[in-house]
């Protein structure tokens, strides 16, 4: 997959490579899917009213994909560039603005540009497309919240509090994929672990990630631990339990991939924070327009998509692979 666009630019896009032909699509479950991650729709999201209407420009014919390269593009049409021209000199704590000003020596102010959340809705429409592809195989892909700052419940109203203040949220999201085949992964430096904790942080403001059980196991004894492996009343091999979150050694072991991602809160608040501009000059920021207080409702599939581009990628490597 590769994506383009910027934020405030005339569209988000993305080309497609290596689809193998004759996969049904479903163009209604498709923007279905994607308007899941839409803003201005679920608490404590951002009010920027974008449709997200996904066009296909190629790779698709009478539902079918055609062993081309899929392109799409989704345009944008409720930009307000205006929000940030106070802040266009200023570095805002937390974002890429500095980083990357430094690395290129120029930069697109206007929501971020290319560093911008918004360029996830190309992952979506990519991810839309790997899922229904996993699902004709009978594998799913399902990601839920576990954890909105420090609640466990009541998401909406820790959101709302949040807001009152000026302030913002991050969270956890869980994810998991189900009835993945065994042998999925490459040793050594393509391990699938290794891959899709690659695709999950390079989803904007994700900080963490782990699979099975993760950073839990350092705490436990091997005893504890172990995942038993037994033959099935079907004749197949299988574990006990899955503390390795269905991946050993690199390679899917046929139990249900599970993975936790965590987000840091929104850096955009909605109160003034200090900082200083390009010159060094300490000055107070002020941010305007529309933000979410929380990406949590709206990152679900994102993540969701993520894993299933690396599921579907490995699934079809593991196909040309083996006699």
């Amino acid at each position: 997959m590769t994506t383009f666009g910027e934020s405030h630019g005339p569209a988000m896009g993305g080309v497609i490579d290596g689809m193998p032909a004759g996969v049904s699509i479903d163009m209604d479950r498709l923007q279905r899917f994607v308007n899941r991650r839409r803003p201005g729709q679920t608490a404590g999201a951002s009010a920027r009213d974008e449709k997200d209407k996904v066009e296909i420009l190629s790779g698709l014919w009478q539902g079918k994909t055609l062993g081309t390269p899929i392109g799409f593009v989704v345009r944008n049409t409720d930009a307000r560039s205006a929000d940030y021209e106070g802040i266009a000199a200023c570095y805002r704590p937390n974002h890429a603005d500095f980083t990357w000003e430094a690395k290129y020596g120029i930069r697109d102010p206007r929501g971020g540009g290319r560093a911008s959340a918004r360029e996830t809705v190309a992952r979506v429409v990519a991810g839309g497309i790997a899922l229904q592809a996993l699902q004709s195989l009978g594998i799913t892909v399902s990601a839920t919240i576990e954890r909105v700052g420090k609640a466990t419940s009541d998401f909406e109203q820790e959101m709302a509090s949040a807001a009152s203040q000026g302030d913002t949220l991050g969270g956890v999201i869980s994810c998991k994929v189900c009835n993945v085949p065994v042998g999925l992964g490459e040793p050594a430096y393509g391990k699938l672990h290794a891959q899709l904790a690659a695709a999950m942080m390079s989803i904007p403001s994700v900080h963490g990630f782990e699979y099975g059980d993760g950073f839990g196991m350092a705490s436990c004894r091997g005893s504890e631990v172990m995942d038993v492996f037994e033959k099935r009343a079907d004749g197949t091999v299988g574990t006990s339990a899955n503390h390795s979150g269905g991946i050993q050694g690199g390679i899917s072991n046929g139990e249900d991939i599970t993975m936790r991602i965590a987000f840091k809160p929104v850096p955009t608040l909605m109160r003034d924070v200090p900082t200083i501009d390009r010159d060094g000059n300490p000055v107070t920021l002020a941010a305007r327009g529309r933000h979410d207080v929380c990406v949590i409702n709206r990152a679900l599939p994102v993540v969701e998509s993520m894993a299933a581009l690396v599921i579907l990628d490995n699934y079809l490597i593991r196909k040309t692979n083996v006699l």
